[in-house]
């Protein structure tokens, strides 16, 4: 059989096996009285709020589209595919999300711990074997048609450019609707009116489990798709361009270097699933003990099949180096982040809480801050390493081995909020206490995986954007010497390209706080309105807070799309090609660094506050607990709205950059 159908067919079993996990989860008890009534809302506002962007979205989905077709009608076609399965991805992870969470409430009442950490984690394997299998399909089946010749492959660079536009709505539009709802519940619910965490008489609670599922799923879940794929397309578009010279070097064929992007991860989609059963089997032992045997069994199991396909596909040696460089690096950057987020850093900041909010904040910034230095070693060293063995080629295909194992991934990342509603579910529902902490434990390595799950974006985006930028300088076919520094129209673009991802990152910032202070006024208003809902008498109107977070969701996040799709046309077609390579540089190690610091402080005071909350300095409801709630508070933004939403931004530019490449003048 050829070998170019292999990926889309093993895209589409991992889909198949993806349905057979999701109709496991839905086969599970979804209990009975309040927990169906609070599932059912939470599904409900999920819903509400994806109908409602899509609206949105197709405008700029058709219009851009449309733009496609007139330079290529293939290349809008497969525009035009990436959209869907970035879309269809989402979907999948936030119906099967919205699912397991009250399953696995039902779980841990009727079972215990391992049990209802099996359904979660299942529950997360299906938007990992979603994304994972979508991509394979999607550029698979492109491939086919499109893959076979150097000359052909700039097709399948619309594919990338529809994966990232869906990926720029919902991660950006999904991570204002969560915090803007989280920054209501928490600064009303829990510092004015002094109650618990998912206290079912807060009106913002269900809008705040809403945006777990549409921010930390469909949002997550889209952001990594569009960087895996990404990755892949930005491999085949440089070795379309790699001279005879320089094939000879990697002692391949051409056609092994298209092929080999494809070829690894067909093999990381196997190794995730052997991760996946993985920790189902080691669900009896520690959570967090479980998820990491998962994980490291899925890389280590790559680097071994990855070793095996080079061989099999005759590639020199020194390019397996560049993929385990990738993936180790990955893995290294996870470690960095799980240290800031869940370490002595933490630790540091409440303690820091006996001052003050004021001290939560600074200490937790300068965290956010100090984190950004060993990624960016490790972003070096890999540079260094690939360009060194195996030239950009190599640096292109260690970002695709970072990405390939992604089904694990992100199984292990959708893990983090399926708990979190699990936890806000037993709470509302009144489940015994016992029950309760069963479901905090699961959120609290919940957390830990969710911040490492934002390092591993961050760290795979930002080498997958690296791809596609050098891919895009070797399309444009000039000479390295015109992207120098001494060339002044670099300059100008790297200042431009700096400046984007802060411009970007105070829209979102801005968009939270005017969507929360809208939350805020309607949750004062009801508590005001109704003085016995404190008491517990009488329902919140939970869907007029899921309104407000669903409309300024919309409205804000159109600004920053239009910045990350129009910003490289602007720039490219007014003040020429070498001034836009520039300002893809800029942009990125701008993007990188804010989104590191931004995405660690927020996830070192978030657990800062678990700290307090379980027990230390005072416990919930004294001084340093409001100290550490307000920390909490700012970094709501910065981890799951601003920070994120640079991964996209960058990509966003590359790939539109690539798109555009053939019409600009050098």
């Amino acid at each position: 059989m050829d070998l170019s159908l292999f990926p889309a067919l093993i895209g589409l079993l991992g889909l198949i096996v993806a349905l057979g996990v999701y109709r496991s989860i839905i086969r599970c008890p979804s209990g009975e009285g309040q927990i169906v009534t609070i599932g059912k809302k939470i599904q409900r506002g999920a819903l509400t709020f994806i109908r409602r962007e899509f609206r949105v979205l197709i405008w700029f989905v058709f219009g851009l589209g449309a733009l496609i077709f007139f330079k290529d009608g293939f290349e809008a076609v497969a525009f035009f595919l990436g959209a869907l399965c970035s879309a269809v991805a989402g979907l999948i992870g936030l119906s099967t999300a919205t699912h397991a969470n009250t399953r696995t409430t039902v779980a841990a009442d009727n079972h215990g711990m391992p049990r209802a950490l099996s359904v979660a984690f299942m529950g997360g394997s299906v938007m990992g074997i979603t994304v994972a299998s979508l991509g394979l399909l999607g550029i698979g089946t492109l491939f086919i048609f499109f893959g076979q010749t150097a000359k052909d492959i700039h097709v399948i660079h619309g594919f990338a450019m529809g994966a990232s536009l869906v990926a720029l709505f919902f991660r950006v539009g999904g991570g204002i609707f969560t915090k803007a709802a989280d920054v209501g519940a928490d600064l009303v619910g829990k510092v004015e009116q002094g109650l618990p965490e998912d206290d079912p008489r807060n009106p913002a609670v269900i809008a705040d489990n809403v945006g777990d599922n549409v921010g930390d799923v469909a949002g997550m879940g889209s952001d990594i798709f569009e960087s895996y794929c990404g990755a892949q397309i930005a491999s085949m578009a440089i070795a379309a361009t790699l001279t005879f010279e320089q094939v000879n070097s990697l002692q391949a064929s051409k056609d092994s270097l298209l092929f080999l992007p494809l070829a690894l991860t067909s093999i990381g989609l196997f190794c995730s699933l052997i991760g996946i059963f993985l920790v189902k089997q080691f669900a009896a032992n520690k959570p967090d003990a479980a998820l990491r045997t998962g994980t490291l069994g899925s890389a280590a199991l790559f680097i071994a099949g990855s070793l095996g396909i080079t061989a099999f596909l005759d590639i020199s040696s020194s390019i397996w180096f560049c993929i385990i460089s990738g993936c180790i690096g990955g893995i290294l950057i996870g470690l960095v982040t799980e240290y800031y987020t869940a370490g002595k850093p933490v630790r540091e900041i409440a303690r820091q809480s006996q001052m003050g909010p004021a001290t939560v904040i600074i200490t937790g910034f300068s965290v956010g801050l100090q984190s950004v230095v060993l990624p960016m070693l490790f972003y070096a060293g890999i540079i260094f390493l690939c360009s060194s063995l195996a030239g950009i080629y190599g640096v292109a295909i260690a970002a695709v081995g970072m990405l390939s194992t992604v089904g694990m991934t992100m199984a292990i990342d959708a893990y983090g909020p399926i708990a979190d509603n699990a936890g806000g579910i037993a709470q509302m529902a009144g489940l015994k206490e016992k029950t309760r902490k069963i479901t905090d434990s699961l959120d609290e390595v919940g957390n830990t995986t969710a911040a490492i799950g934002k390092g591993f974006a961050i760290g795979a985006a930002g080498l997958a954007a690296l791809a596609i930028i050098t891919a895009y300088i070797n399309t444009l076919d000039v000479p390295y010497l015109a992207l120098e520094l001494s060339n002044p129209s670099v300059l100008i673009g790297l200042l431009i390209g700096g400046m984007i991802p802060f411009l970007v990152a105070s829209i979102t910032m801005d968009a939270v706080g005017k969507a929360a202070s809208d939350m805020i006024a309607e949750i004062r208003k009801q508590f005001k309105l109704n003085p016995a809902l404190k008491e517990g008498e009488g329902e919140p109107d939970a869907e007029s807070c899921v309104d407000i977070a669903t409309r300024s969701a919309l409205w804000y996040m159109i600004l920053p799309s239009l910045i990350a799709v129009f910003a490289p046309p602007l720039v490219g077609f007014t003040l020429g090609a070498a001034t836009l390579g520039g300002m893809l540089g800029g942009a990125l190690v701008s993007a990188i660094l804010l989104a590191l610091m931004m995405a660690n402080s927020g996830g070192a005071w978030d657990n800062a506050k678990k700290n307090i909350e379980g027990g230390n300095y005072g416990g919930k409801g004294s001084p340093e607990h409001e100290a550490c709630v307000v920390g909490d508070t700012v970094g709501d933004p910065f981890k799951d709205t601003s920070g994120p939403s640079m991964n996209i931004l960058i990509n966003v530019m590359a790939i539109v950059s690539l798109v555009i490449a053939p019409l600009l003048t050098h």
